[in-house]
């Protein structure tokens, strides 16, 4: 397991149409296990949610069991984050509920470190303890803010879109809201209102998201992520019953036979 001294909370978000996925079986406690790492806190957060006494009954059971230390309904925070932030919703312009469960969870954070899933995104079955890695990193570069293993095992992607390589992690800029570890500290401050003319490749759908707001703060002020060259994770949307079945499969299984799937 991670080294305890770096304290860290790991988080990840439900919201209407995938929180049966997630809470009903043991979806979460296996995207918790693989990351193979021994968090001082796991919290999960309710965004946009019809039955939040029912939602509620299926988190308190993992809280119960112990699989998470705690859960927050995003809306009861909302207004409260919008205003520290000092960002107007009607700023995100069709982007709240993609960003809003994010900048909440961001703001009730009480640890140095935050690692973010997004419900559809999952460890590989590898036991490379990257988090540590990417701490030390951090510890010796300010301008490294955000780390986040390779994404559906693109490596060379990952690699074509750095600007250089330090030990085992690409440096680049950009930032994906499907997993990030950050630098608490530094994304509790107001720097979600700027712009970047590199940052418009992000989905038009999603108005001013969280993620593009990250990353024209991060190009404005030259700071960096930095990708694991030695671990992935697997992003996979659940648009069916059954393909959600073929991904509770994939966590049951040894990561090699994953790969011939």
């Amino acid at each position: 397991m991670g080294n305890t001294k770096n304290m860290i909370t790991f988080e990840t978000k439900v919201y209407e149409k995938d929180w049966k996925y997630i809470l009903k079986g043991d979806y979460l406690d296996k995207m918790i296990e693989r990351c193979n790492y021994n968090f001082s806190k796991k919290t999960l957060f309710i965004n946009n949610v019809k039955d939040k006494i029912k939602v509620k009954k299926y988190a308190e059971k993992k809280l119960k069991n112990g699989i998470i230390d705690s859960f927050y309904f995003v809306d009861e925070y909302s207004e409260q984050v919008l205003k520290h932030f000092d960002i107007d919703k009607d700023s995100f312009k069709g982007g709240y509920y993609y960003s809003i469960s994010e900048l909440v969870s961001i703001f009730l954070c009480e640890t140095k470190y935050l690692l973010h899933f997004s419900s559809d995104s999952y460890i590989e079955n590898s036991k490379v303890n990257w988090i540590d890695k990417a701490i030390n990193l951090f510890e010796k570069r300010n301008d490294i803010i955000i780390a986040n293993p390779t994404w559906n095992f693109q490596y060379n992607e990952a690699m074509n879109e750095s600007i250089s390589e330090i030990s085992n992690f690409y440096l680049s800029y950009g930032f994906s809201d499907q997993c990030y570890l950050i630098k608490t500290d530094i994304f509790k401050k107001n720097i979600y209102n700027e712009r970047n003319s590199n940052s418009e490749r992000y989905p038009s759908y999603g108005g001013e998201l969280f993620e593009k707001r990250v990353d024209s703060y991060m190009r404005n002020n030259n700071l960096y992520r930095i990708t694991s060259k030695e671990i992935s994770y697997i992003h996979k949307n659940f648009p069916k019953k059954s393909f959600f079945n073929s991904i509770l499969k994939l966590l049951r299984i040894p990561y090699k036979v994953q790969q011939r799937i």
